[in-house]
């Protein structure tokens, strides 16, 4: 089992030459942290003062991490994947808006999707960010249980009919919605209107999702605390288990404002946590289901090993791997073709604007310790294995 996602004829079927030599000049770049800090210095200048870069952008970075400007561009991306059997989560990528008009935007977007959802086998989950329905400081005054002014009771009520509308549409559509988890001090406050989600829409079958991070040293408990109340109140829970992608925003912050920092001391401290916590779900299958979102192979082998001992089947419907689209096609595509449930998360949306998160996921791919060098290492093998079967 232990080389299973070394198999990159497998994991790259779906690219073409160009597109594996596009990846490999990509991931190149990538893995020299230096240019990855120029890039997004030049990226962010060059946006500002309206250079057109735009085009540059989308063939190399958006191409690889995106699947399109709209739902229906991304359509060839989930059309083509799926028939490797890799379901779809469609994710609307535009970050960091504070408007009431792109609240009312994302919220018209993430329906679309749980119609599109519905209507296609292939994209099983709908999902969306907290702060895409609200301001992250208001989500933060909540937490922090501060008097709010009429004005903001009137917007906070206004996040909860966000809330609810999708996730009665999700239910009566019967589509899966995954809530992404962000920055802890305003998590408090998405994880109690995410419970009361799951408690009004999750009383027969697991439709809302919350999801864990679990690079948080605090997060077992919160399994565990939520996994008592859906025993004793009659509901299930959706758990969507990540390490977590706001580490060094967290230690900064946490620094600054002098209280210890909600991040584990180490990386093997995280690794595990979040294996405990997919020991934990898989042990509680009963109440729990779980999207396991990891491009780590040590925990997806585990999480296999979990459903081997428990002998679970390899499609139940209450287990998922999930990884980002453009990244760990090793991972995904050999497990699909085992026959597990397998879903790449798809961002979309207009160049300019999904800049953040193409940064972000520069970013990350840097920090994380051998995710650009195995992604390159798996490249470079399958350009190889070309060669030499074209010999």
């Amino acid at each position: 089992m232990k080389k299973l996602f070394d198999d990159t004829e497998i994991a790259f079927a779906l690219k073409s030459n160009t597109d594996l030599n596009t990846s490999y000049l990509l991931f190149k770049m990538m893995n020299f942290k230096p240019l990855v800090k120029i890039g997004t210095k030049f990226i962010n200048l060059a946006l500002k003062l309206h250079l057109p870069v735009e085009n540059l952008i989308r063939k190399t970075i958006f191409n690889q991490f995106c699947g399109g400007i709209n739902e229906e561009d991304c359509l060839k991306v989930v059309d083509i994947i799926f028939t490797k059997g890799v379901s779809t989560v469609l994710d609307y990528a535009v970050e960091g808006k504070a408007v009431e008009t792109e609240f009312e935007n994302a919220l018209e977007k993430t329906l679309k999707i749980i119609e599109f959802a519905k209507e296609r086998q292939a994209i099983p989950f709908a999902v969306f960010k907290p702060t895409s329905f609200g301001r992250i400081d208001l989500y933060e005054k909540k937490g922090k249980q501060e008097v709010l002014s009429s004005e903001e009771q009137k917007e906070w009520a206004d996040v909860i009919a966000r809330f609810e509308k999708v996730c009665q549409t999700a239910c009566q559509k019967n589509v899966a919605v995954l809530i992404d988890a962000e920055e802890s001090w305003m998590q408090t406050t998405a994880d109690e209107l995410v419970l009361e989600m799951m408690r009004k829409y999750n009383k027969e079958k697991v439709i809302v999702y919350n999801t864990v991070q679990m690079y948080r040293w605090d997060r077992m408990d919160y399994l565990k605390a939520i996994h008592q109340k859906a025993q004793s109140e009659g509901f299930f829970v959706g758990i969507k288990l990540v390490r977590g992608a706001y580490m060094e925003k967290e230690n900064e912050r946490a620094e600054e404002e002098n209280y210890k920092s909600p991040i584990c001391a180490s990386k093997q401290e995280t690794d595990e946590n979040y294996d405990l916590a997919l020991q934990y779900s898989i042990a509680n299958l009963n109440i729990f289901s779980l999207f396991a979102g990891t491009h780590n192979e040590s925990s997806s082998y585990y999480l296999m090993q979990l459903m081997k001992e428990k002998n679970i089947v390899t499609n139940d419907g209450r287990i998922w791997f999930g990884q980002l689209y453009g990244m760990s096609d090793t991972i995904s595509f050999n497990l699909a073709a085992r026959g597990y449930n397998v879903a790449k998360y798809v961002p979309f949306g207009p160049v300019k604007e999904v800049v953040p998160y193409l940064i972000r996921r520069a970013q990350e791919n840097t920090a994380v310790i051998g995710q650009t060098s195995r992604e390159l290492e798996m490249i470079i093998k399958e350009r190889q294995r070309r060669k030499k079967s074209n010999n």
